[in-house]
């Protein structure tokens, strides 16, 4: 499958949308980019090593200067689309926000932590270094806590989501995880018996989400103020339109440098890599599953069941990947999980879109 074959036809409502932008090349091979710049970070991390170690070094108060930089790059054009204003929608057709905050905060953390000590305490407690397990775990539950932002609006647009509410879902995630990352982290890093260091998670969720989030808001609340009012979504697009190529640029240079980092671990030990990703894999589907059963039990119309469903299913793995960095260093098992979770997240969101695509007629039939 192909993501190709999942796009829209030309025209409709869904691509007036500020909010949801037409597919371009980027997105319909998505995952070919992706799967090259994973091929490119191995090869020149081998090629290379005292340069990746070099970028490795350049870091302050434990957070690295590259990824960040990469990261802001990444985040900020998507946050510019983040409409606060939508968020007073929430009680017009509260069941799809209602699953996605259980699914996302009351579910999602909980479960990926349990498959962690599940699986590298107990399952394979005999393939793996003991003394790496805990941040195995660590990086599950990274990527865990933080439920996906800029990339909800692609799967949201594969699967002819309701585009408001999708905004109205990232919205509130967003204000959500700002308040809730950090506590929800640091409760299950400290069940886990691994060391709280409260002082980079703050720092790690004020870089990587109020700072962007503040910057993209206050842009949009700029554009909308020199178009006084007048056809703001417009404005806000060809804003998102310009900057656009230096979110992709973002993406794929963070994908590059993480595999980079980790490439002679991925190349010299493929077994733990596989090992990593069967609780990713399982925590993937499963939740997907939960939320998107339990919106065809309330009836929750499809074009809102699946971006309710795909937002608790991919993560913010940039966040995740920046505080497994801070925390625990580069060259850390916890990063090493967060990457191997770039490297499942794009084939899994693909399958889940299918399968999203495939089910909307029993969701038709119910609605």
């Amino acid at each position: 499958m192909s993501v190709e074959q999942l796009t829209l036809p030309a025209g409709g409502d869904l691509e007036k949308s500020s909010a949801r932008p037409s597919l371009g090349i980027f997105e319909r091979f998505l995952s070919v980019w992706v799967f090259l710049c994973i091929i490119a970070g191995i090869a020149l991390g081998n090629w290379f090593p005292t340069l990746f170690q070099t970028l490795a070094s350049w870091e302050y108060a434990s957070v690295n200067l590259v990824v960040a930089m990469l990261i802001w790059a990444m985040v900020y054009p998507m946050m510019v689309a983040v409409d606060f204003a939508s968020l007073s929608h929430i009680r017009d057709r509260p069941k799809g926000l209602i699953i996605t905050v259980v699914v996302n905060w009351l579910i999602k953390p909980f479960t990926m932590a349990a498959l962690g000590v599940l699986f590298f305490e107990i399952l394979f407690v005999d393939l793996i270094d003991p003394a790496n397990a805990g941040q195995y775990i660590a990086g599950l539950i990274l990527l865990g806590a933080a439920p996906c932002t800029a990339m909800v609006f692609v799967w949201s647009q594969l699967t002819r989501g309701d585009p408001n509410y999708t905004l109205v879902q990232v919205a509130l995630n967003d204000v959500i995880m700002i308040f809730a990352f950090v506590p929800i982290v640091g409760l299950l890093l400290g069940v886990t018996d691994l060391a709280v260091p409260w002082e980079t998670l703050f720092l790690s969720v004020v870089l990587y989400v109020v700072i962007p989030l503040a910057a993209g808001a206050a842009t949009r609340y700029a554009l909308i103020r020199r178009s006084a009012g007048v056809a703001d979504d417009a404005a806000v697009g060809r804003f998102t339109a310009a900057v656009k190529p230096f979110s992709i640029l973002g993406l794929l240079a963070t994908v590059v440098l993480l595999f980079g980092f980790q490439g002679h671990i991925i190349l010299d030990k493929p077994l733990l890599i596989g090992l990593i990703a069967v609780p990713l894999l399982i925590q993937s589907y499963g939740i997907f599953l939960i939320a998107f059963a339990a919106a065809w039990a309330w009836r929750v119309p499809h074009n809102i069941a699946a971006p309710c469903a795909l937002i608790g299913t991919s993560n913010f793995f940039e966040l995740a990947v920046a505080v497994a960095i801070g925390l625990f260093g580069l060259n850390s098992g916890a990063a090493l999980v967060t990457v191997v979770g770039v490297l499942v997240e794009v084939p899994v969101m693909l399958s889940l879109v299918r399968l999203s695509n495939l089910a909307k007629p029993w969701y038709d039939q119910r609605a």
